[in-house]
């Protein structure tokens, strides 16, 4: 009996000294393990954080890039925009300029023209006359007025050399520069009709205000100053002197 009381402390002693020994070992064991594993999980933790710092850096890049792109897309439409305006303002200048060549031309044949009625005034000799009256005060052509302006632009139609010479007069009322000006603007409104109703060139006509000047009759009462009211429209011709000399150069 007590052999076998012997005999179970020394299995059980043994059983106990190889558990103690199992578990040192499987600690010694799995510790390098564990710690291999919980670097591993840090390591992955760290990558995670990179990956993600990784991520926002591109999405930053990517914002930046696009509102690059924007912003270089709408600085090409504007200089698109621009370029469109100056090719505009350019075609714009070009017809200015091709006008004012035109419109110089056409000043150089006028005032060629008109150094011609100069170089032969002595050939030129009065053909017709008309006195266009006003109203006090007022510059608008009347009706009558009119129709008399009709009948000389008719009969100037068919002349080849001829000037109209417009002289616009006022009364003796009001100051002189008043006077003047009024008188300037009666003439212009019987130059603007021949042109504008009868296609009269502008330069056959030698418009002058004179104002209180020359008065038609001098007198000091309404009648008088009704008739110093007027605008003078001489029509000058030297086609009778052109017909003349071409006779005298015939009959010779």
């Amino acid at each position: 009996m007590k052999a076998f009381f012997a005999t179970t402390f020394i299995v059980t002693g043994a059983l106990l000294a190889g558990g103690c020994a199992t578990k040192k070992y499987v600690r010694n064991t799995t510790a390098p393990i564990q710690a291999k594993v919980d670097q591993v999980g840090e390591q992955t933790t760290q990558n995670s954080q990179q990956i993600q710092d990784t991520r926002n850096q591109v999405k930053q890049v990517d914002e930046k890039a696009q509102s690059g792109i924007s912003a270089a897309q709408e600085r090409a439409a504007t200089a698109d925009q621009h370029a469109a305006t100056a090719d505009q303002h350019a075609s714009e200048a070009m017809n200015k300029a091709s006008q004012a060549d035109q419109k110089a031309d056409e000043n150089n044949k006028n005032l060629a023209s008109l150094r011609t009625v100069v170089a032969n005034l002595d050939d030129y000799k009065l053909q017709s006359t008309v006195s266009v009256p006003f109203q006090f005060n007022r510059y608008m052509l009347s009706k009558d007025a009119q129709q008399d302006l009709d009948k000389l632009a008719d009969n100037v139609k068919s002349d080849k050399r001829y000037f109209i010479a417009v002289e616009g007069y006022t009364d003796a009322t009001g100051t002189k520069q008043y006077n003047e000006t009024l008188s300037r603007q009666r003439a212009n409104a019987v130059m603007e009709y021949l042109v504008g109703k009868h296609d009269i060139p502008v330069y056959r006509i030698h418009m002058i205000g004179l104002g209180e000047q020359r008065p038609v009759d001098e007198a000091h009462n309404r009648a008088a100053r009704a008739k110093n009211r007027r605008v003078e429209v001489k029509v000058f011709s030297a086609d009778d002197v052109t017909v003349s000399q071409n006779r005298d150069t015939a009959q010779r």
